[in-house]
């Protein structure tokens, strides 16, 4: 039972992460409710992401909607921002981590009411003043703390002008990557419960899939509103986190 209630789990996250980002709202405190230990749970959730995000770039990828011209560059500075963001998060206590973490949600927040980018542009994603330091912030965001990494690049994304569509697909090739080097961490330090961590990632690889094709029907003037409920959606419940440390 324990199986399908995961499966569930990663299909309802993933559905949502890949429209909007935010699925570890759903999925970290669901997996601790049903007692995985943390370190399990972190790892399922990267090892389901990895998969799963890739997927959903490959589909985008081979129907010709996202150029891997266009977002190769995005490798390097994720990999590279996550590796910086890991090494300070070392240095820097966890209350501390979490202000940092709602203050640039709620910059993303504030932004995006006076920002004029809504996802409608088609301009091709290049290096650039904002892109490159956007981007690589965002690593090392995630590899700081986490929760809303893909929220903050879709904000990114919509303000250089990149259609929706393409960045969905530049943002789930990006955690593919911020994944990918915590999914191996966890394999090889013996924390992931296999059964449990695969339920986890055949449904997030359905809602990947899901995701995707209902990224490519919805009106970009919805996505702003979406992006700001999951934004207010991850500051409730990091202070939440917060109030109990």
């Amino acid at each position: 039972m324990e199986w399908v209630v995961l499966y569930f789990i990663g299909f309802i996250a993933t559905t949502l992460g890949t429209l909007a980002g935010g699925g570890g709202l759903i999925n970290l405190p669901a997996m601790l409710l049903l007692g995985i230990p943390i370190h399990s749970a972190i790892g399922a959730n990267k090892v389901s992401n990895t998969v799963s995000s890739f997927s959903s770039f490959f589909v985008l990828l081979k129907r010709k909607r996202i150029s891997l011209k266009d977002c190769i560059w995005i490798m390097p500075l994720s990999l590279a921002g996550g590796a910086a963001g890991g090494l300070i998060a070392t240095k820097l206590s966890g209350q501390h981590l979490y202000i940092l973490a709602i203050i640039l949600l709620l910059f993303a927040f504030i932004t995006s009411f006076l920002g004029k980018g809504d996802f409608s542009g088609e301009e091709r994603l290049k290096l650039g003043k904002v892109s490159i330091p956007g981007l690589f912030g965002i690593g090392m965001y995630d590899g700081l703390f986490g929760p809303g990494q893909g929220t903050l690049m879709l904000y990114l994304f919509s303000y250089l002008k990149i259609s929706y569509i393409q960045a969905v697909g530049y943002v789930r090739f990006a955690t593919f990557f911020s994944c990918l080097g915590a999914a191996v961490t966890y394999i090889a330090s013996g924390n992931i419960i296999w059964p449990l961590t695969i339920a986890l990632l055949l449904g997030s690889v359905t809602g990947a899939q899901l995701g995707v094709r209902i990224a490519e029907k919805i009106n970009p003037k919805y996505v702003k509103p979406i992006l700001r409920i999951v934004t207010i959606a991850l500051i409730i419940q990091i202070v939440i986190e917060n109030v109990h440390i």
